[in-house]
């Protein structure tokens, strides 16, 4: 069997990094968050005072995922927002978009704390579907899974993301458009601030 570099990616608060977890759980994998990849190798350029967050150094982060993936020899998990932007290409073997309906997304981002600030900007990305242009702007359209997770179990997300991976579900993109479900119903400017 090939090793496999499976990025799991979407909007913060879409539920990523527990379906990163349980699947390298199920894959016996190696499992590598971005964020505490970023911290622990020092791949920064420093913070964003304004959006309260690091800014990575993505050419640092891309030529140290490389290493890393080049000379292990398990599966892969690749768990981050940006994971699209910075793991190369060539190496890529699968690419899954968590989506989630913004009116879950929001509720669940107030649950866990999130600013006023950061709600809108994460709304505004999952609307706007900026994790999977990202990932079709720098990957290959078939590599590239979009998974809707609303209303979703973990463990259903699971199931889905192995089927893609034994190759009994095709992959697909463009079947989430929160945009237009916002506009039938008259709410865009309740979930997409300027």
């Amino acid at each position: 069997m090939n090793k496999r570099v499976i990025l799991i990616t979407g909007t913060p608060a879409v539920g990523k990094t527990t379906l990163a977890h349980k699947l390298t759980t199920t894959l016996n994998a190696q499992y590598i968050n971005l964020t505490d990849l970023a911290e622990t190798e020092k791949l920064t350029q420093g913070k964003d005072k304004k959006r309260n967050t690091t800014i990575i150094d993505e050419t640092k982060m891309r030529r140290k995922l490389k290493a890393i993936i080049t000379k292990t020899e398990t599966d892969i998990i690749i768990d981050g927002h940006y994971a699209a932007a910075v793991t190369p290409k060539t190496l890529v073997t699968h690419i899954f978009v968590l989506r989630r309906n913004p009116k879950e997304l929001r509720k669940h981002m107030q649950k866990c704390g999130f600013s006023q600030s950061k709600q809108d900007e994460n709304l505004s990305a999952e609307i706007l579907d900026i994790c999977l242009v990202e990932a079709l702007r720098n990957h290959p359209k078939e590599k590239v899974c979009e998974l809707d997770v609303t209303g979703k179990t973990v463990e259903d997300t699971l199931k889905t993301v192995l089927a893609v991976l034994k190759g009994k579900t095709k992959c697909r993109v463009g079947c989430v458009d929160w945009l237009g479900m916002l506009e039938r119903e008259g709410k865009i400017d309740e979930f997409l601030k300027t």
